[in-house]
């Protein structure tokens, strides 16, 4: 099981921000969902050893997130919400410049595991150029890059497709899925259940800190329904309404 947890507890005085959730991920796309506050960018700190929990225990890949946190941390990558490209240097420079920080000393190694990075982010043609010229849809799959040039077992990504556009966004999965198809396990943080649904394996329901609920994303559509109050200011009955709407 490359993640497992139990009781995993994060308070922040007295308000508490992730409570006591259970989770088993391997070789999969797991999706966990919720809005924004719900505990999700919390859960993936504590789990990639940015985070101390304060109660509860994880292990990825086999090592403990409390007491083995450089072994965590060389068998997985984690791409956070925020962007961090440097757009004063090219694409292959940003990939190297990670590859470093991940100890790849031998430079012929190094160049090798650059190279594939690029390629499988089908980015090699633009490696040269400065990334202050790659679009935010670019600048995501050089960040993918950068995270896969030490060949992870997990990767980690809080709000990947955040700030894309459409295309943008159906693009960002498409490589995210192949990942997956290439033996790395995918945990991915979201609030757009249309891409949870279309692309996880399995989907985890973050609410306020509790993991509600757990599944294929189709079983877990079908359990909900959508209510919609509308108020008005105006006493005088609607003689009209949308499509779609009924009292």
């Amino acid at each position: 099981m490359k993640i497992l947890a139990h009781g995993l507890t994060k308070d922040y005085g007295n308000n508490r921000a992730v409570n006591g959730i259970d989770l088993s991920v391997d070789n999969e796309v797991y999706g966990l969902l919720g809005p924004n506050g719900s505990g999700k960018t919390t859960t993936v700190s504590m789990l990639t050893t940015l985070m101390r929990p304060t109660a509860g225990s994880a292990v990825i890949c086999g090592h403990d997130i409390a007491t083995e946190q450089s072994a965590v941390r060389e068998c997985m990558s984690y791409v956070p919400q925020d962007m961090a490209v440097d757009i004063r240097m090219t694409g292959r420079e940003n990939v190297d410049f990670f590859a470093r920080l991940y100890g790849i000393r031998d430079r012929h190694e190094r160049r090798r595991r650059v190279e594939d990075a690029l390629e499988i982010m089908n980015l090699s043609d633009r490696a040269d150029d400065l990334t202050k010229g790659y679009s935010g849809g670019m600048r995501r799959r050089l960040e993918l890059a950068q995270a896969l040039v030490h060949q992870p077992e997990v990767l980690f990504l809080d709000e990947p497709t955040v700030g894309l556009d459409v295309a943008a966004r159906r693009s960002i999965w498409e490589y995210i899925v192949n990942l997956k198809n290439h033996g790395v396990t995918i945990f991915v943080t979201t609030h757009q259940m249309d891409e949870a649904e279309r692309y996880c394996d399995r989907v985890g329901i973050l609410k306020k800190g509790d993991l509600v609920n757990e599944g294929v994303p189709s079983d877990l559509t079908s359990q909900m329904k959508s209510v919609i109050t509308i108020r008005t200011d105006s006493h005088a009955p609607l003689k009209e309404l949308p499509e779609g709407v009924a009292l």
